[in-house]
C-alpha cells in the first residue's frame, strides 16, 4: 500500500512562520508596555527587525496582529488544558495538573495576560467573539475538573472559584518577576489549590 505523501514546510515557509512568531512576541511586549493604541505598525516592525510595510506580509494590519495574538493564546489554553486533563484519571491529580498548567502559562506569558486584560475591546468583533467563546470553553474545562474533585458543589460556585483563581494566578507574574520562578510557581500552585478546594 502506498504511503501518503507528507508535505514538509520549505525553508522559506519556515522563515515566514518564524518571522510571524517574532512579530507576535514583539507585539505582546510593546502592547503590554504601552497599550495597543500607542504602538504604531512601524514600531512593531522595528522591534521585530523588519520595516513597517513588511508587517503586511504577515498581517493585514495592527488589529489583525492583536487578533492573532489573543486568539492564538486562547486556542492554546483550551487545547493544552484538554490535553492535561485527558492524561489524568484521578480527580485530585487532574485538578493539580490543570492548575500547574495554568501557572506555567501565566509565568511564561505575563505580557500577553496584560494585553488581554487591557486591550480585549480593541479586537475586531469576530476576534473578540472568538476569544470570548474560547474563554468560556476553558472555564468549562476547569469546572468539569472541579466537579469531579468537589462533587456536590454547585456549578455556579465552581465557576466563581475558577474565575477567582484565574485572577490570583494571572495578576502575579508581573509583580513577581524579580523572584525565583520555581518559588513563585510552587506558591501559586499551593495557593490556587487552597482557594479552589476551600470548604463553603
Amino acid at each position: 500500500m502506498q504511503q501518503p505523501v507528507v508535505a514538509h514546510p520549505t525553508s522559506r515557509e519556515r522563515a515566514k512562520a518564524d518571522r510571524r512568531e517574532v512579530l507576535l512576541d514583539a507585539a505582546a511586549r510593546l502592547f503590554a508596555e504601552r497599550g495597543f493604541d500607542r504602538v504604531s505598525l512601524e514600531e512593531l516592525g522595528a522591534a521585530a527587525g523588519v520595516s513597517g510595510p513588511a508587517v503586511y506580509r504577515h498581517f493585514p494590519g495592527k488589529q489583525a496582529v492583536l487578533g492573532a495574538l489573543l486568539v492564538g493564546v486562547s486556542e492554546n489554553l483550551v487545547a493544552g488544558g484538554a490535553e492535561v486533563v485527558a492524561r489524568v484519571d484521578d480527580p485530585a491529580e487532574a485538578l493539580a495538573a490543570i492548575v500547574a498548567f495554568h501557572v506555567d502559562f501565566a509565568l511564561a506569558n505575563p505580557d500577553v495576560i496584560r494585553v488581554q486584560d487591557r486591550d480585549l475591546d480593541s479586537l475586531a468583533d469576530d476576534d473578540r467573539a472568538r476569544v470570548r467563546s474560547l474563554q468560556r470553553a476553558y472555564i468549562d474545562a476547569w469546572v468539569g475538573v472541579l466537579s469531579r474533585a468537589l462533587p456536590g458543589v454547585e456549578r455556579a460556585q465552581l465557576r466563581i472559584r475558577t474565575r477567582a483563581t484565574f485572577g490570583l494566578i494571572n495578576s502575579t507574574p508581573h509583580s513577581a518577576r524579580s523572584s525565583p520562578r520555581g518559588t513563585v510557581r510552587s506558591l501559586l500552585e499551593s495557593m490556587a489549590l487552597a482557594a479552589l478546594t476551600t470548604p463553603t
